[in-house]
């Protein structure tokens, strides 16, 4: 039994929404499923555009393409959840629990995940542009070809992360936590780093030009090859970072600490290097700094 309150969500519990679904039933637009146990249940196609499924139980739920589009999943579990192709599209997930999730090819442009765990979630080919997701936790989360331009990530963690061939073009990372992630032919340009750590870092033929890594921590990071003109490095900590054949023109390296860094046969014209540690650098000539 239903009640329908008139522009408010059509309170439902989880055993109807499993009935109806069961019958062939797929429209559940506006439902109010708040609190709801749904643990393992398939409702793959199924329509849930607009409703509130906030502190519901998902963990392990078959959510294959699902419309979750501006549904409230706050502080929702969906541990383990299978919504590949899902579109939730400006959702909100605050402080959901989506660790292990399957998101290959979901769509969570213009969402909030503020403090959400997406730890181990596979977002791969994943559509995460205009999100929110400070706070959130991404460690050793899959975004390979993810879409994260203009994305907020500012103090969320995603240590060891896989965001080979991302897009984070004009996005915002103020204090994130990238430890040992893999950055790899990534295209970053315009993006905000001030005061991330990317320690040991795997950007190796990334792209990003014109970014703002100030006072970021890039102490061993993997920069081979980069491009990386027209970029604030100002107070940057780039000891031990190997800059091989990089292009630095036109960077500003402003006290820039690059104790041990490798330089060798990198563009360095018209880089602004005042007041910059470089002890123990290899220059681009092959000599080394004293």
């Amino acid at each position: 039994m239903h009640i329908y309150l008139g522009n408010q969500n059509t309170i439902m519990d989880a055993d109807e929404l499993l009935r109806r679904y069961a019958v062939g039933e797929r429209d559940f637009r506006r439902v109010n499923l708040r609190n709801a146990s749904l643990i393992g249940a398939d409702l793959t196609h199924a329509n849930l555009r607009g409703s509130d499924l906030s502190q519901s139980n998902l963990t392990g739920a078959s959510l294959k393409l699902v419309n979750f589009r501006e549904a409230n999943l706050t502080h929702a579990t969906l541990r383990g959840a299978d919504l590949v192709e899902a579109n939730l599209i400006s959702s909100n997930l605050t402080q959901a629990n989506l660790s292990q999730a399957n998101l290959i090819n979901a769509s969570l442009r213009a969402s909030t995940l503020n403090g959400a765990n997406l730890s181990r979630a596979n977002l791969s080919e994943a559509i995460l542009s205009e999100a929110i997701m400070r706070e959130a936790n991404l460690n050793q989360a899959k975004l390979i070809d993810a879409s994260l331009s203009r994305t907020n990530l500012s103090y969320a963690t995603l240590i060891s992360a896989n965001l080979e061939k991302a897009n984070l073009t004009n996005a915002i990372l103020l204090e994130t936590n990238l430890k040992q992630a893999n950055l790899n032919k990534a295209l970053l340009h315009g993006a905000n780093f001030t005061q991330a750590d990317l320690t040991e870092v795997d950007l190796s033929q990334a792209r990003l030009n014109g970014v703002n890594l100030t006072r970021a921590i890039l102490i061993g990071a993997k920069l081979r090859g980069v491009s990386i003109c027209w970029t604030t490095l100002r107070g940057a900590n780039l000891s031990k970072a190997n800059l091989y054949r990089a292009k630095l023109c036109w960077s500003n390296l402003t006290e820039a600490i690059l104790l041990e860094t490798v330089l060798l046969d990198a563009n360095m014209d018209q880089v602004n290097l005042r007041g910059a540690t470089l002890t123990g650098a290899i220059l681009p000539d092959g000599s080394s700094s004293d």
